[in-house]
């Protein structure tokens, strides 16, 4: 029975899956270095639950119930819990860092799972004793509507971390997916023709990205690869595509774009940031 949960990283999916959490009644801490990073997390999440409000989506007392689950905390001694999501920068080393840390924190019954969209899990298991505790819980922005979450599992992966994971996927209102450590696991793997085939055709000059973005849409994609790297986040997007690109061993049809990469060096990252392939207002950024 899972009757706590922290979420490290407080960035779009990390709040995003923080608030999911107490929307179903879990108490939830949100932990965060950086104290900025934190606080702009608690002011979107107020609105988006103040939005849910307005939609009769939840009622005023359970806005108030919601906002009594979720804790705060810039410091890891803080991190303790039945299960703990990370869902930080998509670098190797500071996850393998943070679950080692972790570790040494929590009890022998604590499950560590990643919200890495690529990294190998078994890599990120690998620095703490207890690899049968560590499972990938892949979920897709935003957390709290996107219905598929993907359950990576190692080698070392044990049966109760599988099962304690795909049930509270369940019970959080997903539809789990099981698939074994790979990369880009599943639905990463098989998206990258779709991104990268699109990059391809705006750097050739053959159409813009608008026009890219309206015909898949019009042949029944509910967005445009565009649109969804830019909603996504082109630095999270390239880094997969670098990931299963060097897994995979270099192959050319999965090349990263030299475009994107530019638009991840220019902070051109989408819509966290007002600009990616379109330009955004401040209210489509939240």
């Amino acid at each position: 029975m899972i009757e706590s949960v922290a979420v490290c990283g407080a960035g779009t999916m990390g709040r995003g899956i923080a608030l999911l959490c107490t929307l179903h009644n879990l108490p939830t801490l949100l932990f965060d270095l950086n104290n900025q990073v934190l606080k702009e997390a608690q002011k979107k999440i107020g609105v988006e639950l103040q939005t849910l409000t307005e939609k009769n989506k939840i009622t005023t007392l359970q806005r108030t119930q919601v906002t009594g689950l979720l804790q705060y905390s810039s410091d890891i001694q803080n991190c303790m819990a039945d299960v703990i999501i990370e869902a930080v920068v998509e670098n190797l080393s500071i996850k393998q860092e943070l679950f080692a840390t972790l570790s040494s924190l929590n009890s022998v019954n604590t499950i560590f799972a990643t919200n890495t969209s690529s990294l190998p899990i078994t890599s990120i298991a690998s620095q703490i004793s207890f690899r049968d505790r560590v499972i990938g819980m892949h979920f897709f922005n935003p957390p709290t509507i996107m219905k598929l979450v993907e359950v990576i599992l190692t080698d070392e992966t044990s049966k109760n971390t599988t099962d304690t994971i795909v049930s509270l996927s369940r019970y959080l209102g997903k539809t789990p997916v099981l698939c074994k450590d790979a990369p880009g696991f599943i639905v990463n793997h098989v998206a990258r023709p779709y991104y990268l085939e699109a990059l391809r055709l705006l750097e050739e000059g053959i159409a813009d990205a608008e026009t890219i973005d309206d015909l898949m849409e019009a042949t029944g994609f509910r967005m445009g690869p565009f649109r969804l790297m830019d909603l996504i986040g082109n630095d999270v997007n390239y880094a997969v595509s670098c990931s299963v690109y060097e897994s995979l061993g270099n192959p050319p049809r999965l090349k990263p774009s030299v475009l994107q990469q530019k638009k991840v060096e220019n902070r051109e990252l989408g819509r966290k940031t007002g600009k990616g392939y379109y330009e955004y207002r401040k209210n489509e950024t939240s």
